[in-house]
């Protein structure tokens, strides 16, 4: 008597070998590869929203309901490698874009044209821009805080090519994340080996800023991003950290103190079926929603985001609620808010991703709920908004994206290709001979002497 039912699961069986040994391959194989993980901005008011996959730079203009033209007078792309940070001013005036191609570029956000361009010697890590707009600092992959001045930059001029000079620095160490304190006394810079610096920001920054306020010392592993809750009743503002070690911390940055930690990743691990793989918990990005007290966590692995409440007066923080996306394997790399609009933006994606036939993936979520109404809890449940819902709908995410919808299939093994990948972004790389003569060969600060 024949058995089909045996024989078919002998072949499920095969399929699924393959797709492992094919997911196995292109886990080893983006170990040696530098992927570029999506980011996100977001227009202070919500003007705007751009996305940055790899070297792609993408704008939408909200309100006017229509995809950004970017205009660079250089010529060719706007960026020819991997793009590592991107930001909009306080005022939103500004935007600021760079990354592995060496370049600083700053864009009004008017006319979105390029007004200025600032050449870096090594490839840039963060960036951040001043709260008057009138200068912009990014850090490098060996630890140095650069600065460089934008006076009377409203785009009206034609392009200027501005040289940075040293800030500070964090002895060779990769810088993570830079922030500004919202009374902007202090720019706050994090790095690979768990520390936190607060240097006051001095009036005249090009002379460099040597008065360190505080240091920040207590994460175990990389500190992978900074953000500031900001409120009527504290506005000089509490800093909070996320890193490799699956927590985040509230600190104050007048003393250094810790105040608080939050065990996220112990809360996270209780959602996922997969907890095999090392670093699995990582804080990626964490969002402080304007006028209150919640704070959004991406957490590698986790599918949604992590909202988490600070308790001001008692300086406390602890975990509110996790918001799932149910059907999509979405896990955000990257997450934005505005002053107005009352909702979190999210993408995840990444560039670069070896064995893939997209070069480029990326996925916009949208997560309404938060209104100043409610700054200590969540007076509204927090809805994943359908694609049709968000503001802009197809337009902005054909814009965004590359296109309106992706093969579910094709993201579902871009996301553990991205862990595996991620992992590796803050181990300080090996190179061959003749690959270190190559990069000497393309150094700015070379060419620039």
């Amino acid at each position: 008597m024949e058995d089909p039912p045996i024989e078919e699961c002998e072949h499920d069986d095969v399929n699924k070998t393959e797709q492992d040994t094919q997911m196995e391959e292109s886990k080893q194989n983006n170990k040696d590869v530098e992927v570029a993980p999506a980011l996100i901005a977001v227009h202070p008011t919500q003007n705007s929203v751009a996305v940055s996959v790899g070297s792609d730079l993408r704008v939408f203009n909200v309100p006017e309901d229509c995809a950004v033209t970017l205009v660079d007078e250089s010529g060719g792309a706007s960026h020819n490698d991997s793009i590592r940070a991107i930001k909009y001013g306080a005022n939103g005036k500004l935007f600021v874009s760079a990354g592995d191609d060496k370049l600083v570029k700053v864009w009004s956000t008017e006319s979105w044209r390029c007004i200025s361009t600032v050449y870096s010697e090594k490839r840039v890590s963060a960036l951040a821009v001043s709260n008057d707009g009138l200068h912009v600092c990014f850090a490098d992959k060996f630890g140095v805080v650069w600065v460089v001045d934008l006076p009377g930059v409203d785009g009206s001029e034609a392009p200027l090519n501005r040289k940075a000079v040293p800030l500070l620095g964090h002895y060779c160490s990769i810088i993570t994340s830079l922030e500004f304190s919202p009374d902007g006394r202090f720019i706050v810079s994090a790095d690979r080996d768990f520390k936190i610096r607060v240097t006051v920001f001095p009036k005249k920054p090009l002379d460099g800023a040597h008065e360190i306020q505080s240091f920040c010392l207590g994460h175990k592993e990389f500190v992978s991003c900074l953000a500031f809750i900001c409120t009527p009743d504290y506005l000089q503002g509490i800093l909070v950290s996320g890193s490799g070690d699956s927590t985040v911390r509230m600190w104050d940055v007048i003393s250094g103190s810790l105040l608080d930690t939050c065990e996220v990743g112990a809360k996270a691990e209780q959602l996922k079926f997969d907890t095999s793989e090392a670093n699995c918990s990582t804080v990626t990005d964490i969002c402080t929603i304007p006028d209150c007290t919640l704070i959004a966590v991406a957490i590698q692995s986790l599918q949604g985001i992590m909202l988490l409440s600070c308790n001001l007066p008692s300086e406390t923080l602890s975990v509110v609620k996790v918001v799932s996306i149910v059907g999509e394997n979405f896990i955000p790399t990257s997450l934005g808010s505005s002053i107005s609009g009352g909702l979190l933006w999210m993408v995840t994606g990444a560039s670069k991703l070896s064995g893939s036939d997209h070069s480029s993936l990326s996925r916009v979520k949208v997560i309404s709920g938060f209104r100043k109404s409610s700054p200590d809890s969540l007076e509204q449940e927090p809805v994943v908004l359908g694609d049709c819902e968000i503001p802009g709908g197809a337009k902005l995410l054909e814009k965004l994206q590359g296109s309106i919808s992706i093969d579910e299939k094709v993201f579902s093994a871009a996301a553990e290709a991205v862990k595996t990948a991620m992992c590796n972004l803050l181990i300080k790389k090996q190179y061959s001979v003749e690959k270190r003569e190559c990069r000497k060969r393309t150094r700015n600060d070379k060419k620039m002497r």
